[in-house]
């Protein structure tokens, strides 16, 4: 008896490749859509002290 899941999983897979070929986000698009997300998280986990820790740390790296 033929086992026919091989091919199906390859034809599902080829269609799913090909989705995610067809086209790419401008940076500012992905940005603006994990943004709300971002600001979520600070304000639920109230991690305002950590950003603001790692803000001046890179700030002194880079020497402001």
């Amino acid at each position: 008896m033929a086992h026919p899941a091989p091919r199906t999983y390859l034809r599902t897979q080829e269609r799913t490749t090909h989705r995610r070929r067809t086209g790419r986000r401008h940076p500012l698009v992905a940005t603006l859509m994990a943004l709300p997300l971002a600001v979520l998280l600070l304000v639920v986990f109230d991690g305002w002290e950590t950003v603001t820790t790692q803000a001046s740390s890179v700030g002194e790296m880079l020497g402001r």
